[in-house]
């Protein structure tokens, strides 16, 4: 029994002393790792690249407003002004470098829908136009139909010159008994590249 003790003690002892060394040999290592020649001239070279993500436009169009029931006339096209007036922010344009919007629509409505989305200029000059389908769907079975749309390049400069988006909804008929709801909802992601202009 006592010759076990004595085992258990030198080994207590040797645990204790390979601690220390293990411990300072660890800090070591952690310390030499982190070290890395640094150029602090590369600090100028760096880029910010954040991305802004904005909802844009959103409405329920009701199929009713296709039709003038006092006129006993078919409204064929709704138009909507929604400004946008972010864009035309100097520090923004210049740091812009790609921009991709998304047009989620949900039709109820049995015709099919020509949307467009015509970007003006303060002078109402356009700058930039993009249109899509939107498919018909029925009051029972709504139908989903969503478009993309990346914008980079030349496109970036003609789409900052504007600060408002005129939505130009077109159906190809209508009358009086049409039922059903356009649903758009949408949103921009915006591509940034900040570099340091001191």
């Amino acid at each position: 029994m006592l010759e076990y003790y004595v085992i258990y003690q030198n080994l207590s002892l040797m645990k204790k002393n390979l601690l220390m060394p293990t411990v300072g040999l660890l800090a070591v290592l952690l310390l030499f790792s982190c070290i890395k020649d640094t150029n602090f001239d590369e600090a100028q070279n760096i880029a910010l690249t954040p991305v802004v993500e904005l909802d844009l436009i959103y409405f329920n169009v009701d199929a009713s407003e296709f039709f003038d029931s006092i006129n006993n006339i078919s409204i064929l096209t709704l138009r909507d002004t929604t400004e946008i007036r972010f864009l035309d922010d100097t520090d923004f344009q210049e740091s812009l470098i790609r921009a991709e919007f998304q047009f989620n629509f949900t039709n109820s409505i049995p015709r099919e829908f020509m949307v467009d989305f015509q970007f003006l200029s303060e002078e109402n000059e356009e700058t930039y136009v993009i249109g899509t389908i939107v498919n018909q769907g029925t009051v029972q079975v709504p139908v989903f139909t969503q478009f993309i749309k990346k914008v980079e390049g030349e496109e970036i400069l003609q789409l900052t010159q504007a600060n408002k988006v005129v939505v130009s909804i077109t159906i190809p008929s209508s009358d009086a008994s049409l039922r059903g709801i356009l649903n758009l909802q949408s949103k921009t992601t915006y591509y940034l590249e900040i570099k340091d202009r001191g």
